[in-house]
């Protein structure tokens, strides 16, 4: 779980896998340009609005807009280099989002 500035991590094997590391760093960045409160209120709001729409916990929480950008680029270690500004912004009405 990413809580800025840092990296929650159930186990510390976790260190080694770079994916999760890296779909965390990318909520990190997420947090960060939202000046990290606004994020958790608008996941939170999102999360909601989802849960009501599609009546189950699992899909809302992987059609939230911030878990969809961070799922389809954590196998992408380069990523966040080339991440354009509030990129997360593009996957809020995408086709492709859990229904």
């Amino acid at each position: 779980m990413a809580l800025f500035p840092f990296i929650l991590l159930r186990d510390k094997r976790m260190k080694t896998n770079n994916r999760l590391i890296n779909h965390e760093k990318i909520h990190l960045r997420q947090q960060l340009e939202l000046l990290i409160l606004p994020f958790y209120i608008w996941y939170g709001i999102e999360y909601g609005i989802l849960l009501i729409k599609l009546r189950d916990k699992k899909k809302a929480y992987y059609s939230i807009s911030f878990e969809r950008e961070a799922y389809a680029n954590e196998a992408d270690l380069n990523y966040l280099k080339t991440r354009l500004f509030w990129q997360f912004l593009n996957f809020i009405k995408q086709k492709n989002a859990v229904q």
